[in-house]
Parts: structure tokens; sequence; C-alpha cells
């Protein structure tokens, strides 16, 4: 286990790092933010990926989503404004919910992988996880050809039609999307 994609784990056991608890789970702000909001909610439960968890889970999941909307609650920010959900290739050990707010106005998204995780099918929002989790009782992974197909999908706003052809051009629009 690296020591970057067990990073998690170490924040987990630092409380000094968390925003807000409860018996099942922590949020913390992400850090490497891809957008002027983003948090991980994360559970104190061992469950490596969203592959390992069952329908048994759901509730754990439910739990994760609670505290989504608390944080959102607690920055006095908009639910509409904010994508909760999880990366359908994680890199990180340990589950995680990603509650990001959807201006991805940030320092640190840098490339055209980092806007897909977000902005693609790469990004599993918190219903259709629950939704698998009932029909199937699992996640069921994307295939290697998916997966390679939306890590290259060209770039979109994804508040407009616009395709930039690279990250700048991209940035630039989405700050002109935040002036208005």
């Amino acid at each position: 286990m690296s020591n970057w994609s067990s990073g998690l784990i170490n924040i987990l056991k630092d409380p000094s790092k968390h925003i807000i608890a409860s018996n099942l789970a922590v949020v913390i702000k992400d850090k490497y933010p891809k957008a002027k909001h983003h948090y991980l909610v994360l559970p104190l439960s061992d469950i490596d990926t969203i592959f390992h968890l069952t329908i048994d889970h759901l509730d754990l999941v439910e739990e994760l989503y609670l505290l989504a909307i608390n944080i959102i609650e607690l920055k006095r920010e908009d639910l509409n404004n904010f994508q909760i959900g999880f990366h359908n290739q994680p890199s990180m050990q340990r589950v995680h919910m990603h509650v990001i707010s959807k201006d991805f106005i940030s320092d640190c998204l840098k490339t055209k992988k980092h806007w897909n995780s977000f902005n693609t099918k790469l990004f599993l929002p918190y219903e259709e996880l629950c939704q698998q989790l009932k029909i199937c009782g699992r996640v069921k992974p994307l295939t290697k050809i998916e997966l390679e197909k939306l890590t290259k999908q060209e770039l979109q706003c994804n508040q407009c039609s616009f395709k930039p052809k690279t990250m700048p051009s991209l940035k630039e629009h989405l700050y002109d999307h935040c002036k208005k």
C-alpha cells in the first residue's frame, strides 16, 4: 500500500482534520480540491473501494450522504450547486464520497483526467450507487474499454455546450460562468 493511496486512512486518525463527524463517518476537506468546495466523506469502517460495498452497506452510504448534505448546509451553500458521489475508478484506498461544487474553479484542477473523473460516467452519483446496491447487491465496475473511453473523452463544459480543446481554455471558460 503506497503512502499516497493510503493517505485517507492517516487523515481518519487525525481528528484535527475532521470538519464534521458522526459515529459512522467523518467529513474532511480534500487536500487537492478540484473546485471551490471539495469535501470527502469517509466511513470509519474499513472498506477499500465502492466495489466492496454490498446491500448491507446501504445504511452506511445513506449516513455518508446525510453528512454530505450537512457540510453543504454548514458552508451555507446550495445543494443544487454540488455533485455528490464516488469515483468509478477509485485511486485512493478507503471508500470516500466526494462532495464537490460544480464550479470546478481550482488550481488543483489541471488535467483532462481530473475533469473527466468528475464530469463523465467516471463519477458515480450517490443515487446511482444506491440503485446499483439495491438492484444488484453490489457496484458493477466499468470495463477497461469503458474506463479508457471515458478517460479520453473530449472536454465539455458541465454548464453549457462549449467544447474546449485544452484545459486552460476550459478553465478560462469556467471562470466566465462564475462571473455571470
